[in-house]
């Protein structure tokens, strides 16, 4: 009962229970209100070690640092760890900046210790620097590292990798660093690849200048090509060379020589040589003295008179340089090359290759000698073959000048229009009698001058000449002129330049009479008088008297080529029906 009456007495104290509503709404709908989204925390700044792949290995890795001889960060120098090569290379990658490392690696390249420069630099760039932050290198640096590789053996696949892995520390590859795979390219003779390599230099060059190729990159890309004898291709960075204002190396050009000469493309030579000429770094581009005489060589026999001129212009180079040498060195040129070069300017007709032969063999002589006959001749044939008579007997002065009484020894006078001067005598009937004429009459005027010139040998090319066009009345006029208007004697040439005027138009009679009369002077005839007269009684149809005239040549044994002159006339005495012939043919060769 106690404790109803307890909840009896405590009835008055609890409230009387009146309940009010908050809302006059029987019923609140209500809506759950959105959380508003996550703040985004402001971004970190950026990581110091950007550029370094090497961050992770490198930054309190407790696996690098258990390594004592690779990573450890207790000092050598205290007694904990020995003194091993390992360990001091891994003192030196972290004490040296990148200035120090470069000063190290410059004594390192000349002692070749490219093992060495190559671990140095892979542990560098697993190190902190004083601040804390890893090592970054610069592309010198790097480039450095690609040496060492490339030295060591390392293939071009390799070097293009480790190119690659540039970029990693945020640093591109120079033209430097293009070369030293260029090498490893030549090396392995990779051309195709070295080619497209260069191509990838110059696209990549048109953004970063530092990549364009230079002088060595051309030039092994060059010698690659050349090597595999592609030329059009190699002479298309040759081009490259010279528009970038590099100069060709003297290795490089003499490849083009070989190549050039080997597949015969001479032209592209003279090509290769006049691109290099019209640029101020390859002005003086001069090979060597056996190469400009080998290219000479190869240039006149291919009768190239371009080529034959600018390997006369280089050892004009070399004389000059050896004259201004101390002590001088006097260098000469063969004669025998100029007269060959000569003779190509007459066949080819270039005044630039006559004139420059020419300078080069009076820079030879050095006034010490005169050229040497065959020289003059030479000189002669290009003028005459050019068409300048002026310029062509002047030579002929010069010539008779110097060896006025010089005999060649084949027994024939060394101004024989007929042999040595019958380039001269073409010439001068080429137009007819108004180039003979006018020659004659300049002639003439030169016998009259103040300094007179006279010349038998002029003459008689004159009178040769008259009878190549077969005018005998102009031949026997300019014949009586040597004595009566130059006051000299005819000679031998002149005679038989007479017999032939008066053999072509069929007059045998007053042939013979000019051969009586000269022998009764007292002129002796050569080999040429009687192969003269011998065509005289064939063309006149008279077999027996062509064959007295070899009896009396056999009887004088006037020359000791006269058996070729002898057959060469068998044809016609076979058709003429001269049997007898035969046992000349078995005394001439018995």
């Amino acid at each position: 009962m106690a404790p109803i009456a307890f909840l009896a007495r405590s009835r008055r104290f609890v409230g009387p229970q009146n309940y009010k509503s908050i809302s006059t709404f029987v019923h609140l709908h209500q809506e759950a209100q959105l959380a508003e989204p996550p703040m985004t925390p402001p971004a970190l700044p950026p990581n110091p070690a950007t550029g370094s792949p090497r961050y992770n290995e490198n930054w309190r890795n407790p696996t690098s640092a258990s390594l004592a001889g690779e990573g450890a960060l207790i000092p050598v120098g205290l007694g904990f760890l020995q003194h091993t090569t390992a360990a001091k290379m891994q003192v030196l990658s972290q004490s040296l900046d990148a200035q120090g490392l470069m000063n190290h690696f410059a004594g390192w390249m000349t002692l070749r210790r490219w093992e060495d420069m190559k671990q140095l630099f892979e542990l560098w760039i697993r190190s902190l620097d004083k601040n804390g932050k890893p090592n970054k290198p610069d592309v010198n640096l790097y480039n450095h590292y690609l040496r060492a590789n490339f030295m060591i053996g390392a293939s071009a696949g390799e070097l293009l990798d480790l190119v690659a892995q540039m970029d990693d520390f945020g640093i591109l590859p120079n033209t430097a660093s293009y070369n030293l795979v260029l090498k490893a390219m030549q090396k392995a003779g990779e051309t195709l690849a070295a080619e497209r390599l260069i191509e990838r230099m110059l696209q990549t060059g048109k953004e970063y200048k530092e990549s364009l190729p230079d002088d060595e990159s051309y030039d092994l890309v060059i010698g690659m090509l050349l090597s595999t004898n592609q030329i059009d291709s190699a002479l298309k960075y040759i081009d490259l060379t010279l528009k970038s204002g590099y100069m060709l190396s003297m290795k490089a050009f003499v490849d083009c020589v070989r190549i050039c000469v080997s597949n015969v493309r001479l032209d592209t030579l003279v090509s290769i040589i006049e691109r290099c000429k019209k640029t101020d770094q390859n002005k003086s581009l001069c090979p060597d003295w056996r190469i400009c005489n080998y290219i000479a060589d190869v240039a006149m026999q291919s009768d190239n008179s371009e080529l034959t001129y600018y390997s006369l212009e280089f050892i004009a180079k070399w004389i000059a340089r050896g004259e201004a040498a101390k002590p001088p060195v006097l260098l000469s040129v063969d004669e025998g090359l100029v007269i060959s070069a000569l003779g190509t300017a007459g066949r080819t007709y270039n005044s630039k290759l006559l004139d420059g032969s020419w300078a080069v063999l009076k820079r030879s002589l050095r006034q010490k000698k005169v050229p040497n006959p065959e020289s003059y001749l030479g000189k002669i044939y290009a003028h005459a073959n050019l068409g300048n008579l002026q310029k062509a007997f002047s030579t002929l002065h010069e010539c008779e000048t110097a060896h006025g009484n010089s005999n060649q020894e084949d027994g024939e006078d060394l101004f024989s229009p007929f042999h040595t001067l019958n380039p001269l005598v073409t010439a001068c009937s080429k137009n007819g009698f108004v180039t003979l004429d006018s020659v004659y009459y300049q002639l003439e005027n030169l016998s009259q001058g103040d300094v007179p010139y006279k010349s038998v040998a002029a003459l008689n090319c004159v009178i040769l000449g008259c009878a190549n066009i077969w005018d005998v009345d102009r031949a026997y006029q300019t014949f009586s002129a040597i004595d009566s208007s130059f006051g000299l004697i005819p000679n031998i040439h002149s005679y038989n330049a007479l017999i032939c005027a008066f053999g072509k138009l069929s007059k045998r009679d007053e042939a013979v009479k000019v051969f009586e009369h000269f022998v009764a002077l007292g002129v002796k005839p050569n080999a040429t008088t009687y192969s003269l007269l011998i065509d005289a009684h064939l063309i006149k149809r008279d077999p027996k008297a062509a064959l007295s005239v070899i009896d009396e040549m056999v009887d004088l044994r006037c020359a000791e080529d006269v058996s070729c002159q002898v057959f060469s006339i068998s044809l016609p005495l076979a058709l003429c029906g001269a049997s007898p012939f035969v046992k000349y043919g078995q005394l001439f060769w018995a």
